[in-house]
């Protein structure tokens, strides 16, 4: 009777330990954007940031069920390309995005700066990442936006 009270307790121990590690790996799985872009959030509405095929960069706000709303009194920034020339982006509101002035510039693995502040005058949450355009071979967004883990065993 003891062994098998051990050996229950045993499976019950590795059967939640094993399920709190699968919610664990869930909760920290990047997510890409309804659009298929990167997804902000450190923010509330989170933002989407996504190049869209005449290579201009779209904002979209995105709430906790992953449903678009309109742009409010957000300020957005972006800052790309070469360092000793980047190329700075204004945004214009296009229905329920803002959508860049300019186009992103050529070359691939820009590295890329994004300020969002919530109203004009208000502290900018920063966020910096290395624009990559290529096609993420495994899961089906471009690389600046991939939701898959490969490479990680590189990085280890």
């Amino acid at each position: 009777m003891k062994k098998l009270l051990t050996t229950t307790l045993l499976t019950l121990a590795l059967a939640f330990s094993a399920t709190a590690a699968d919610k664990h790996d869930h909760e920290h799985e990047a997510k890409a954007g309804p659009t298929g872009g990167k997804l902000i959030t450190e923010v509330e509405p989170h933002v989407e940031f996504f190049v869209n095929k005449d290579k201009k960069v779209e904002i979209r706000f995105i709430d906790d069920d992953m449903k678009v709303v309109a742009p409010g009194a957000q300020v957005i920034s972006v800052t790309l390309g070469d360092r000793s020339a980047p190329t700075k982006l204004s945004f214009t509101k296009d229905g329920d995005k803002l959508v860049s002035d300019k186009a992103v510039p050529e070359g691939n693995d820009l590295p890329t700066v994004v300020q969002i502040r919530e109203k004009e005058g208000a502290k900018a949450v920063t966020e910096k990442f290395n624009l990559n355009l290529n096609d993420c071979p495994t899961c089906k967004n471009k690389e600046y936006a991939c939701t898959c883990s490969h490479g990680e065993e590189e990085k280890k």
